[in-house]
């Protein structure tokens, strides 16, 4: 079964989230896919960028699958843990621009993925942006904090990981969780337009510049061999 599915337009690939109606969650097999479509992106070395969106139109990503896990075991647990994080830092660390377009709830794991990504679009008429960890009992590990550090204002940062509140488009733009917030219909084409601007950027450079940025969790990428040219 595939949860997600990998296009190219021009210069953009665009990574669509097609799960939604289990909320776009993850599980092990949904963090493999991950991997495979970053593979294939990162084995190309044109100028590019990637836009990552949902195509359910209450959804984005809510993180993980919470029936799979109430399944397994500790252990199993723990190494999927990891595995996530791992997903996390392959975001925040991919070689080329990467956006996302907020499109519906996104909350905990999924706001983790989405504050990795580089820039972030949202709807500014539905969906929400939360980190519910404190609401759900289960806190970041020390990889998860040092990812969602990459989002640019800490009394934000902080706001939103303590109290757990859900946000939308307009307080999440003040907030600086979002660089920017669209209509339903406008959403998808100012992004996939800021993403063509995004492609025409020097890779290499970008990609340079970027992880320069971004110091903590390209050292832990490198230590996990996460991270490509």
């Amino acid at each position: 079964m595939s949860f997600m599915k990998l296009e190219k337009r021009g210069a953009v690939y665009i990574l669509t989230l097609t799960n939604g109606e289990k909320d776009n969650t993850f599980n092990p097999d949904v963090l493999a896919e991950y991997h495979q479509h970053f593979d294939k992106i990162e084995s190309n070395y044109d100028g590019a960028a990637l836009l990552i969106t949902s195509d359910h139109p209450k959804t984005f990503c809510n993180g993980i699958d919470l029936t799979w896990l109430l399944t397994q075991s500790p252990d199993v647990f723990q190494d999927f843990v990891e595995k996530l994080e791992n997903v996390f830092l392959r975001v925040a660390t991919l070689n080329l621009p990467v956006i996302a377009a907020i499109n519906g709830n996104c909350y905990a794991g999924g706001a983790i993925l989405a504050s990795a990504c580089d820039f972030r679009l949202m709807r500014e008429d539905r969906g929400r942006f939360c980190f519910s960890e404190v609401n759900i009992k289960i806190p970041f590990t020390q990889v998860m904090t040092d990812v969602i550090r990459l989002l640019p204002d800490a009394q934000a940062l902080r706001d939103l990981a303590l109290t757990g509140k859900a946000v939308g488009g307009a307080e999440a733009l003040q907030m600086k969780v979002a660089d920017s917030i669209h209509s339903d219909t406008g959403l998808l084409p100012e992004a996939l337009a800021f993403a063509e601007m995004m492609a025409q950027k020097h890779r290499p450079t970008y990609s340079a510049i970027k992880r320069l940025l971004r110091p903590t969790v390209v050292e832990l990428a490198t230590a996990r061999g996460l991270i490509h040219a």
